[in-house]
């Protein structure tokens, strides 16, 4: 792919620039405001009371100096606190997991163990790698294993087409239904005042459906391949050279120990989520609890430990940041008296249409927003502070909101341009952009119908479903 020159979108930029938006809007939309109580789930967080807008009175007024924008973006981080740090725990524990080899020698060894049949193969790499995001958000860690997968559907007379759905379909998957994905449903969840994590078995058994129509996309596109190699998408690329699959990717009994932790971890925090009301500083506990046990087991010296922890979480900086700057643009927005303002008008348009009718605009607004704002941290923090209010003015669940929220992030991942992990990745397959949306928008377009199915039985059936 040809570097381009010039201006192009980055998501600090663009989020930095909503930021000076905002304090203009505060200049030119009236004030008001909306009267708040505690969530009933969530004391430590407030949430609107219907038909009580009111417009300031002249004397509470309020008018941002002009450089409010610069000053708030320590306040955006320090309202966002307990998710920045976070993000850079969870960041430094996933580091170590991963220099012990257990995740990649994991997933390795899955592939290989699903590639004696095509079928197999991509029922197996749908499950396992949306799982992979469903619990901990991952993505990164699937890109060692391009190579590899590319390698075995050429073998088995498929293309790069059907590696890269193999991870990307899977991945957007379990994004768009994760459970307990510290890095987007925890966050938007926290946002709209609804227990973390609640929902999760509702959203695995979507993410079933959602798979077995990704299944039968893939594999029709792979049996076409098979049976007549020029209806491939990439049939012009050249593949003979390359992809090597990594070094040292043994499942030994360390690995498959840390594997085990893991899974633990895991298993603990969601029971103590459900039962004793555990949130974020027990997730930190948790997780480096895990970090250090995983680092012990693997037999990594307290040095390496740390130097690990220190760069896994130092990766997760651009993510901390996006998570600050975002927060900044509710805080100028309410410091300004506008934000109830806001979302007073949407919901002027959007009351009368019913509830359902609005849960499909939110969907349409996060995948949207997805295009611009990649990040599912991010997005969240741009996004909920508007969509959670206007939920509970709409007649719209707060756990449908968060649903919408993630259907929008989370679909969209496969395809978003301004994505620095599918355009590199896209890259490294050598897969043109326009040959993967031609294959991965029509199963958008499917995905994006179920989904729509999904948010209208939440609106009417939500509890009966475990919402």
């Amino acid at each position: 792919m040809t570097k381009k020159t010039g201006w192009s979108l980055d998501s600090l930029v663009l989020i930095f620039s909503f930021i000076v938006v905002a304090q203009l809007l505060t200049y030119i939309i009236p004030q008001g405001q909306y009267e708040r109580v505690p969530y009933p789930d969530n004391p430590n967080r407030e949430m609107v009371v219907a038909d009580t807008y009111a417009p300031v009175s002249e004397e509470d007024r309020v008018f941002l100096p002009w450089d409010t924008f610069l000053e708030s973006i320590g306040k955006g981080l320090e309202e966002a606190q307990d998710i920045v740090f976070l993000v850079f725990l969870v960041g430094g524990v996933i580091a170590i997991l991963r220099a012990s080899g257990a995740i990649d020698s994991a997933l390795l060894s899955a592939v290989k163990m699903f590639g004696n049949q095509p079928w197999i193969l991509i029922a197996g790499c749908l499950v396992i790698f949306s799982m992979g995001s469903f619990s901990i958000g991952m993505g990164e860690e699937y890109v060692p294993l391009i190579p590899i997968l590319i390698t075995m559907c050429l073998a088995m007379k498929m293309d790069s087409i059907v590696a890269m759905g193999l991870i990307w379909v899977p991945y957007s998957i379990g994004w768009a239904c994760a459970g307990f994905n510290p890095f987007g449903v925890i966050i938007a969840q926290n946002l709209a005042g609804v227990p973390i994590t609640s929902g999760a078995g509702a959203r695995a058994g979507m993410m079933v459906a959602f798979l077995a129509v990704a299944f039968w996309h893939v594999y029709a596109y792979a049996r076409r391949v098979q049976a007549d190699p020029s209806k491939s998408f990439v049939s012009h690329v050249d593949y003979s050279e390359g992809f090597e699959p990594p070094k040292d990717t043994e499942l030994n009994g360390r690995r498959i120990t840390i594997l085990i932790m893991f899974v633990g971890a895991l298993v603990l925090f969601v029971w103590g989520a459900a039962t004793r009301g555990w949130y974020i500083p027990k997730l930190n506990a948790v997780f480096l609890g895990l970090g250090i046990l995983s680092a012990i087991v693997a037999g990594m010296k307290p040095g390496e430990t740390s130097r690990t922890f220190i760069r896994g979480a130092s990766e997760m900086t651009s993510a901390a940041l996006l998570i600050g700057f975002a927060r900044t643009i509710e805080v100028v927005l309410s410091d300004g008296q506008v934000i109830d303002t806001i979302i007073y008008g949407i919901a002027g348009l959007l009351r009368n249409q019913g509830a359902e009718v609005a849960s499909l605009g939110m969907l349409a607004v996060q995948a949207i927003t997805n295009l611009f704002i990649p990040s599912g941290s991010g997005q969240a923090y741009v996004t909920m502070p508007i969509m959670s209010p206007l939920a509970t003015l709409t007649g719209v669940p707060q756990q449908t909101a968060v649903l919408a929220y993630q259907f929008g992030d989370g679909f969209t991942n496969m395809i978003v341009p301004t994505s620095a992990l599918v355009m590199g990745t896209l890259a490294l397959g050598r897969i043109p952009y326009g040959a993967w949306v031609r294959f991965a928008g029509p199963l958008l377009i499917k995905l994006y119908l179920l989904a729509a199915v999904f948010l209208v039985l939440s609106v009417r059936f939500g509890s009966a479903m475990g919402l």
